[in-house]
């Protein structure tokens, strides 16, 4: 094992050589124009007025992205120039800068790092290290081959040999390390020996318990710990990379050490304990990737913990984690960091603010063993969901209290949210006992009253909400983005928490307590809203800052959420449908008192909260209470009030200045009428019944005429108030109908291919309501719509009428021949299939007349287009189903309507010809929209 181990050491040492044998070409071009750079900069350097001059300037370039080659220069200048001495405060992060000599760019010294001192003073150092210990392993291996030594002296000669590995890290440290350059500083000579020293005394400790046992588990752990905490100790003369050795040393010694009565208690004290030394020595280092594997270890340590236990207790790994979050927040106040955040803003330099890997790790790490403890909620004790709550709520705290962390913050607010989830879904096959048959003793069943989750969770919704506060009382002006998440995060948490609740362990019926909360929460919300309206808006201590004030605004939807939840604990059914639009109505109202943005985008969004609910049960009120009388019945107010409220908003919105809440109103109140007629169409149509059934003819004519008059109410609406809105919604209207046609009139509805009944009176039956009724509509907004709308729209709307009413003619002449019934399994008697010729070229003689008449180069067409047709089918049809005088009057009809056709044609050219014309109608030539 150790032979493959030299091996693979070997190999990967001879591919970073050949890697870095291919880089040197061009390491060495670049730092000969670093070093170009740096003589250019010496021989040219500003004097104090120019400096102060190109100050600005500097400013104003500082964010730039730089080159390869200036980072370069930039990093070599940085390590030739004196080193300042940086006194800082560990406890409360505040830093003093004392300035060193400032040396003439002249006089610094002028080295550069080439592929000899990557390999003559990096690689040995580390290599050297690792061959010590390999050493020291080989030479236990082989006094334990050759039985030179008994197990005491072996161990005995591994910890002095340590102890002088150690002694001669220090000696070297001492002595040689003051010459050496400040770039070899992550490849001491020091801490490869500390290192390997530590690595022995390590491996002898554990020999002493595990192979020889000459000690038992209390001094193995306590003798591992020592050794642990010492590397992390000496790791502040020694770098980073000890650090890490004895963090990783601390995290093994619990896995390394076992006890026939393992102590959660002692075993997260000890976690902790090392947590705080290696966070100590990493603040006062400014390190920052050895905290984040500190993290992220003793996260996995309490994710083992509570996954791997028969019975955890969730009091140790939850008081652990919040030492861990609250510790944080002490080694890291983020005087530096609050310097920079300050400076720099956007959404990006939020997400990105350092330290970003202690506080990303610090979230996930803490978020991750408490939703586990969530996952064994129902196996573990009462306390697990306060310990869930407690983690959650002192990471946000983290994510109010410090302006870098808002990972924290985001993360808590979705671990909150999902940990609330995993409980709703752990219950989600609950059965109340009250539905389960008795026990056989006859006592009464115990009830599961989920007190405990309702509690915790309202709870930590609440304390999201006072953490919002005090964060935008301390930071609003100066974190304008941290405060529009805050400011979204402390309603939209609280509330999707209580909803959550209320859904899963509340009483739908009528719930005090949830209705409660979010009446207060709301109260509460609009009152924090009203407080920062007075303030001012975001606008920030230079002046700037949004327009808009989000925060604020923010607010005033959250508060209206608490309400909404509010109607929906105490309410039900149509009520709170109708409340909610009320409540949304009662917020445009107050734009009267407060002109505050956000109102009247509340009734949008309990517009749209009442769509969702029609959706979710159409009745209202359920399908087995719903009444049979038409149109008078829950749906008429439980549609009706709510659509007549957002009509009235877009009405007073008509004038709004924001085009874009005055646009959504109007598109939303047409939804609602056109939505409102058709449900309760549809109700009438189908015996008091509303299910997903297909509708018959007379049922979707009704929808289709409803579909076109609505094109043409918006149509009306845009001419009077021109709107994008009317102006797209009546277009769209009117193709949304065009589609019904052709899929339904046309084939799935059709009585030919259905075989539905048309009715026993000869005019007013079905194909006078399916066809002819919708073709008259369709021709009137066409007609309504010339010089209006384009002139595709127009065709279209043109054509679909002359289709129904084309097949309003055609169906009647069956009708007359076939009777009530006219499907298809009929066939064809000859005196119906003369008829059909007949009707048709009347049908196209009287659209030729028309368009004539009116100068309408669309009927002219629609009748060249029918003659078309009966001439097909004249000649393909007739000849050979036809018989007797039947076929001779249906060719010579033909040939007389053609003929006749033709002189009409040839008057109306000589007429164009002699007095010059426009070639259509008005209609026809233009093609914008009003």
């Amino acid at each position: 094992m150790i032979e493959l181990l030299l091996l693979i050491l070997v190999i990967v040492m001879v591919g970073l050589n050949s890697r870095t044998g291919k880089r040197v070409a061009a390491l060495e071009s670049e730092l000969e124009a670093i070093k170009a750079a740096l003589r250019q900069q010496a021989i040219t350097l500003p004097s104090p007025a120019e400096a102060v001059s190109t100050g600005t300037a500097a400013d104003a370039l500082q964010d730039r992205p730089a080159s390869p080659v200036e980072l370069a220069a930039r990093e070599a200048a940085e390590a030739e120039a004196p080193v300042a001495a940086v006194s800082e405060d560990v406890g409360t992060g505040h830093e003093t800068v004392v300035p060193g000599p400032v040396l003439k760019p002249a006089a610094q010294a002028k080295t550069s790092e080439n592929l000899e001192s990557y390999l003559g003073a990096r690689w040995p150092v580390w290599v050297g290290g690792v061959a010590l210990a390999f050493g020291g392993i080989f030479l236990v291996r082989y006094s334990i081959e050759a039985g030179l030594l008994g197990p005491a002296a072996r161990l005995t000669l591994a910890g002095i040999f340590g102890l002088l590995l150690l002694a001669a890290g220090e000696i070297v440290r001492r002595r040689a390390m003051p010459q050496m350059s400040e770039r070899f500083s992550n490849a001491m000579i020091p801490g490869a020996l500390t290192a390997a020293g530590a690595v022995t005394l390590l491996g002898a400790i554990y020999a002493a318990y595990g192979i020889y046992e000459f000690i038992g588990p209390a001094s193995a752990f306590v003798l591992l710990a020592l050794v642990s905490f010492a590397t992390i100790a000496l790791s502040l003369l020694h770098g980073q990379a000890l650090a890490g050795l004895g963090l990783l040393a601390s995290l093994l010694t619990p896995g390394l050490v076992a006890t026939e009565e393992p102590n959660a208690n002692a075993l997260f004290i000890f976690l902790g304990l090392t947590w705080l030394a290696v966070n100590a020595a990493s603040r006062f280092r400014q390190w920052t990737v050895v905290p984040m594997l500190a993290n992220i270890g003793v996260g996995l340590w309490a994710v083992a913990y509570v996954a791997g236990s028969d019975a955890f207790d969730p009091l140790p790994p939850a008081l652990a984690l919040i030492v861990m979050i609250a510790g944080t927040g002490f080694f890291w106040p983020g005087s530096r960091y609050e310097a920079g955040a300050s400076a720099r803003t956007g959404w990006r330099a939020l997400l990105l603010r350092p330290p970003l890997k202690i506080m990303l790790s610090i979230a996930i790490m803490t978020m991750l063993p408490a939703l586990v403890m969530v996952l064994r909620h129902a196996e573990g004790a009462g306390m697990v969901l306060f310990g869930f709550a407690a983690i959650m709520a002192t990471l946000a705290a983290l994510g109010a209290s410090r302006i870098h962390a808002v990972w924290p913050a985001i993360i808590a607010a979705a671990g909150s949210i999902l940990g609330i989830t995993i409980t709703a879904l752990i219950w989600f096959d609950y059965v109340p006992q009250s539905v389960l048959p008795a026990p056989a003793d006859g006592q009464p069943a115990q009830a599961l009253t989920f007190t405990n989750e309702i509690t915790v969770y309202l709870l930590l919704g609440a304390i999201f909400t006072l953490l919002g506060f005090a964060f935008l009382k301390r930071f609003r002006r100066q974190q304008p983005e941290f405060s529009i998440v805050w400011a979204f995060l402390m309603p939209a948490v609280p509330v999707a928490l209580a909803f959550i609740s209320f859904l899963n362990f509340g009483n739908l019926g009528r719930d005090w307590t949830h209705g409660l909360y979010g009446l207060g929460l709301g109260l509460v919300l609009l009152g924090a809203a009203d407080w920062l309206f007075r303030r001012g808006g975001d606008t920030a201590e230079d002046g700037t800052g949004p327009s808009v004030d989000w925060p604020a605004n923010l607010l005033v939807a959250g508060s209206f959420a608490g309400f909404t939840l509010c109607l929906h604990a105490l309410t039900n059914g149509i009520v709170t449908t109708i409340l909610v639009s009320v409540l949304g109505f009662a917020y445009l109202l107050a734009m009267r008192a407060k002109p505050w943005p956000a109102l009247p985008w509340m009734m949008a969004a309990a517009t749209l909260i009442v769509f969702g609910r029609i959706a979710w049960e159409p009745t209202l009120i359920g399908p087995n209470s719903l009444g049979t009388t038409p149109f008078f019945n829950a749906l008429l107010p439980g549609y009706g009030i709510p659509t007549l409220l957002a009509i009235v908003s877009a009405w007073l919105l008509r004038d709004s200045p924001d085009f874009r809440v005055r646009n959504l109103m109007q598109a939303l109140a047409s939804l609602a009428a056109l939505m409102t007629i058709a449900v309760l169409v549809r109700h009438a149509m189908n015996g008091g019944v509303l299910d997903s059934r297909v509708p018959t003819l007379g049922e979707q004519s009704i929808y289709t005429l409803v579909t076109v008059g609505f094109s043409g109410i918006l149509m009306t609406l845009d001419l009077q108030r021109p709107s994008p809105v009317f102006r797209f919604g009546s277009m769209i209207a009117g193709v949304i109908a065009t589609i019904n046609v052709l899929s339904l009139h046309l084939f799935a509805l059709n009585p030919y291919f259905s075989g539905e009944n048309t009715g026993r009176w000869p005019f007013f039956n079905l194909l006078l309501i399916g066809y002819l009724l919708p073709a008259l509509a369709y021709g009137l907004v066409a007609f309504y719509a010339r010089g209006r709308r384009p002139m595709p729209y127009v065709a279209m709307l043109a054509v679909a009428g002359a289709v129904l009413g084309f097949l309003w003619a055609t169906l009647s002449v069956r009708r007359f021949w076939q009777g009530d019934n006219i499907a298809d399994w009929k066939g064809f008697l000859q005196g119906e299939t003369y008829t059909y010729s007949v009707v048709w070229l009347l049908i196209g003689v009287a659209l030729l007349a028309l368009g004539s008449k009116l100068d309408a180069k669309s009927l002219r067409l629609a009748s060249a287009g029918l003659v078309l047709i009966a001439v097909v089918k004249v000649f393909l049809i007739d000849m050979s189903n036809l018989e007797g005088i039947l076929r001779a009057l249906s060719f010579i009809g033909l040939g007389a309507v053609l003929i006749g056709i033709g002189l009409f044609y040839q008057r109306i050219l000589v007429n164009r010809s002699a007095n010059p014309a426009p070639a259509d109608s008005p209609a026809d030539s233009q093609g914008t929209t009003s």
